[in-house]
């Protein structure tokens, strides 16, 4: 058990990491922790090492030293497989949707339901497209046919999709990067409601962010990284927008 009895309450736990490449030190004896069922922000302005550290944790780079925790057990994660392994789902901004496949596919993939007729194996369309829809209403999520293809869907659409499929496959652990870059006012309300649903459903959410607007909205925590350090993790109503502001750029010390 960690020494301040907290271990039942958090899924992951990352202490004194440090990550570097050559001489550059990317991440410099950060520590970062997310409860069950919270929506934890994690900002910073561009080299502050957010997706560093979110790429160690998903197995896409190793560390240099420190200690990963996932729901209060030590962990090694070598591979983003790994990662999925133990539950943690990833929706970047250029999200691993194919477009020329439809929803329900991409909905799928990886995953595809199939009958066997004799010695074949067919993809059981009808099946998936049934799941897709109700896995996706059941988050609030409405589509206007599984069958049609992600590459006619607007950006917050495809983040919808790819938040859809988290929690349907049972995702312990939801990271969300930049999930309303480059969205519309009605887009970006939309996602920031998926992610609040996706909570709701009982996973803890990390949402990776630069516009303090939108973190301020759905994050119960902030962690505040600058030049590769931590400036300290603050409970939601302790900041305001601006205050958030200051310490990403500097302009106020911790």
């Amino acid at each position: 058990m960690s020494n301040n009895g907290q271990e039942d309450t958090q899924v992951v736990r990352m202490e004194n990491i440090v990550k570097r490449f050559g001489t550059i030190t990317a991440l410099d004896d950060v520590d970062f922790t997310v409860e069950k069922q919270q929506v934890m922000a994690l900002v910073g302005d561009n080299g502050a090492g957010k997706s560093t550290l979110i790429k160690i944790l998903t197995g896409v780079y190793p560390l240099t030293s420190g200690q990963i925790y996932f729901e209060g057990q030590p962990v090694q994660i070598n591979s983003p497989r790994d990662a999925r392994g133990l539950g943690i789902e990833t929706c970047y901004q250029d999200l691993a949707l194919v477009n020329l496949m439809s929803i329900s596919r991409n909905f799928f993939l990886g995953r595809e339901l199939v009958r066997k007729l004799g010695p074949i194996n067919w993809l059981n369309m009808h099946k998936m497209n049934d799941l897709t829809r109700d896995a996706l209403g059941d988050v609030g999520i409405e589509i206007r046919a599984p069958s049609e293809r992600v590459g006619k869907l607007s950006g917050g659409e495809r983040q919808s999709i790819a938040i859809g499929r988290a929690v349907h496959f049972g995702a312990r652990l939801l990271i969300l990067d930049e999930p309303t870059s480059a969205l519309s006012v009605a887009e970006t309300r939309k996602v920031l409601t998926y992610t609040l649903n996706a909570k709701e459903r009982g996973l803890s959410v990390i949402f990776i962010s630069h516009n303090v607007r939108h973190v301020y909205q759905v994050a119960d925590a902030y962690t505040i990284l600058r030049r590769g350090r931590k400036v300290g993790t603050y409970t939601k109503g302790e900041l305001t927008e601006n205050d958030i502001a200051d310490l990403i750029t500097g302009e106020r010390e911790y």
